[in-house]
């Protein structure tokens, strides 16, 4: 049984090597980006909501090797800060593993509105499409978006100038959500269409990854190279949500040409 498994292991990770290599031709994922010298945008603070996918094992202190957690949200600050020193850049993760649309309206005044982003990333709904496709019924579409839209309704309330970005939920066929892809599919894409619809209702910038993922994942498989559980990705797949939300966040907030 041990040979076994340790045979499956090297096995996946020639796979993964392989991939990785041959990874280096997609182009949409790997797309650099050019600096503007536009001044817009000087000391901004960037706060990162949602759930595991955000909290990235971050610290809960003031340690900067953990603070930012170990995902995207760390990418995302280290490239920024890197290439645009000048501007001042503040950011902040709160992130929590497990959360839902209904968990961060419980702590919304002091992990989101008391720290008065500039701009307010958020990525939530994997976790409600879990409850969902697990039975409870609290957990539906339309429970997702009226939730989420009263969030942001009562974000844009008290920060009437900060700057939404959505970022769409995503899974792929992978371990337990391959068991149940079906259901996890229906659930996932209705609230993939939630989060696009309120992006638009909100003005805020959309992020969508369904398909970053799916063309990724197509082209150099395993899934399991780009997200481990159908969830969560890898570092790479990290890398790739976080180059895509700089390519269509950056943009419009005059970072990037």
């Amino acid at each position: 049984m041990h040979e076994k498994e340790e045979s499956s292991r090297r096995n996946f990770i020639k796979q993964a090597s392989v991939a990785g290599a041959a990874a280096l031709a997609i182009p949409s994922a790997l797309d650099g980006f050019s600096i503007t010298s536009d001044d817009e945008g000087n000391g901004f603070t960037f706060l990162f909501q949602g759930d595991s996918i955000t909290d990235g094992n971050r610290s809960r202190n003031t340690d900067w090797n953990h603070v930012l957690g170990h995902g995207y949200a760390y990418l995302i600050a280290a490239r920024l800060w890197y290439q645009l020193p000048k501007k001042g850049f503040h950011f902040f993760n709160r992130g929590i593993s497990g959360n839902t649309v209904m968990d961060l309206a419980a702590r919304w005044a002091d992990d989101t509105i008391a720290i008065k982003p500039d701009v307010l990333s958020i990525l939530i709904g994997v976790n409600d499409t879990m409850h969902a496709v697990g039975g409870d019924k609290r957990f539906t579409v339309e429970s997702y978006e009226n939730d989420y839209r009263a969030l942001l309704t009562q974000t844009k309330q008290q920060l009437p100038q900060v700057e939404l970005v959505i970022c769409e939920p995503f899974i792929l066929p992978v371990g337990r959500v391959k068991d149940k892809w079906v259901d996890y599919k229906r659930e996932v894409t209705g609230r993939q269409q939630v989060a696009k619809k309120l992006a638009a209702e909100f003005n805020a910038i959309f992020v969508p990854l369904q398909d970053s993922f799916n063309q990724s994942a197509a082209k150099y498989p395993p899934a399991e190279y780009w997200m481990w559980d159908g969830i969560h990705p890898m570092p790479n797949g990290h890398e790739l949500f976080a180059r895509e939300w700089i390519k269509y966040a950056g943009k419009k907030l005059h970072f990037i040409r």
